[in-house]
């Protein structure tokens, strides 16, 4: 299967956070998978660290790094495909991490209650 991480999934995941759901440990350690990151959660990863919204033990360029997930680009067609989304969410990253995975055809890891009203399928 093919998964796209949401920011904090990556985030938990890098730093080992308790948060992480034991499923979605699975699914990120288990080499059958594909994981992907968006250059949406490195921008947002980047911003919030500059304006210390958010601390890590580890760079995001080491994060890549060391993980090796597949990064995933933003094409035009993830961003106008915002024009189809209801506006249960409000936050731009999430947005178009969201249309990112309808796009490509990934499974969107998260634990944004808001996120998952897009999907009607869920892990």
């Amino acid at each position: 299967m093919k998964y796209l991480l949401d920011t904090h999934i990556l985030i938990w995941w890098a730093e080992n956070n308790k948060k992480l759901k034991p499923k979605y440990k699975e699914i990120i350690a288990d080499p059958v998978n594909m994981i992907f990151i968006s250059v949406v959660s490195v921008w947002e990863v980047i911003i919030k660290t500059k304006l210390k919204k958010i601390r890590l033990k580890t760079s995001i360029e080491k994060i890549i790094e060391r993980y090796g997930f597949h990064i995933l680009d933003i094409r035009i067609d993830h961003v106008l495909e915002l024009n189809k989304l209801k506006d249960y969410h409000k936050d731009p990253f999430d947005r178009l991490l969201i249309t990112q995975s309808k796009v490509e055809d990934l499974t969107l890891l998260t634990d944004d209650k808001l996120i998952n009203q897009y999907f009607k399928r869920n892990i």
